[in-house]
């Protein structure tokens, strides 16, 4: 018999918040398209397992690595692709032009790789500017640059070009102040090149198309709202309407009772304060659940709500039984995900959603719902 561990992945889910994400794009009154982030194979969910749920729906597939694109293109995925990060150096262009795949481009050095490349075709571009954040994107005194190569590359027509930024603090409780300064700032980088005016603009993170969908323009970009996470420290994903996409289930196997006093797991960082009925759960960080989550990290057991115990070892961990008297060996155990939000379980382990997700160990079972 397999070790009682497994994900379950909703794909129902899935496509639910992908449509929420487009309904609040609309909420704007524009008409945006809406890129499905499935970068880091979909945030821990499966590449395929995403691009075969939303296949019939999405606009299009936003990711990095220009492997996993091909694998989507392959797997026959005809929407557009945009790989996030660009191309990484010049012999990745060839992968592009016949992969039909449209490049963010975010620093000069990739345009000159690409007017060097001599492509029969240019691929569609995204020119992210630096609008804050501080990470990618042009600055505005590579803008004079930028548009020289343009110029050569795409002609007087300036087709297949769409302008980006991305949003530092969409997601802080500061109200619009926090993304109006950098709405500002990209828009006044814009001031000297009128055609700009015209062009396609993709703003919008999973934070601002959830609180600001004016940003919304003519792409959005939503990540973590797709598979159930919540992008706000202050607001929780059921509450804005998403549904968990990911569940991590195991159950307990073995049961330990111990006396006031007694210790528990590696370092005794946990010192019974009463007799305690400990339960051992099939989950261990080498699954991908987080070392560093504390004593006390919420779980689910038997559909009810307790906490964790000790530390975590590499393949299990402890929990509180002592009031939970039916619960013991066998009984089934929610990590994250269904009746036991991601999001509480990151903020009690001093993280985000968007890790445990991401960690999921590749020897946990993922079984499609």
């Amino acid at each position: 018999m397999p070790r009682p561990i497994e994900a379950d992945v909703d794909l129902a889910a899935l496509r639910h918040n992908y449509l929420l994400a487009r309904r609040h794009a609309a909420r704007g009154g524009s008409a945006a398209k809406a890129w499905a982030v499935v970068k880091a194979n979909a945030y821990g969910h499966g590449l395929l397992r995403a691009a075969a749920a939303l296949g019939d729906v999405a606009d299009g597939f936003a990711l990095l690595d220009i492997d996993e694109a091909v694998r989507l293109r392959q797997a026959g995925v005809r929407q557009p692709i945009l790989l996030l990060e660009g191309f990484f150096t010049a012999t990745d262009l060839a992968a592009c032009s016949e992969h039909e795949l449209s490049v963010v481009i975010h620093c000069l050095d990739q345009l000159q790789m690409l007017r060097q490349a001599r492509l029969p075709r240019c691929p569609p571009i995204h020119l992210k500017l630096n609008s804050g954040m501080n990470r990618l994107g042009l600055v505005a005194r590579q803008l004079p640059a930028a548009r020289e190569h343009l110029a050569a590359l795409l002609g007087d027509g300036d087709g297949g070009l769409t302008l980006m930024t991305h949003f530092a603090e969409a997601d802080a409780d500061g109200g619009e102040a926090c993304i109006r300064w950098q709405l500002e700032r990209f828009a006044r980088m814009l001031d000297d090149w009128p055609q700009a005016a015209s062009w396609p603009v993709s703003l919008a993170n999973s934070a601002a198309i959830l609180r600001y969908p004016a940003t919304a323009r003519d792409w959005v970009r939503p990540g973590i709202m797709l598979y159930g996470g919540s992008p706000f420290a202050s607001e929780d994903a059921q509450s804005l309407g998403l549904r968990p996409v990911m569940t991590l289930r195991s159950s307990i196997l073995a049961v330990q009772e111990i006396a006031a006093g007694e210790r528990v797991g590696y370092g005794g960082t946990f010192v019974a304060a009463r007799p305690t009925r400990v339960g051992v759960v099939a989950c261990g960080y080498a699954d991908g659940y987080p070392r560093h989550a504390p004593g006390g990290t919420p779980i689910l057991v038997s559909g009810q709500r307790t906490q964790t115990i000790g530390r975590v070892s590499m393949d299990m961990l402890a929990c509180d039984l002592t009031d939970l008297p039916a619960a013991g060996v066998g009984s089934p155990v929610v990590l994250w995900g269904a009746g036991m939000p991601a999001d509480e379980v990151a903020t009690a382990a001093g993280t985000i959603s968007y890790e445990l997700f991401c960690a999921l160990a590749r020897r946990v079972p993922v079984r499609t719902v």
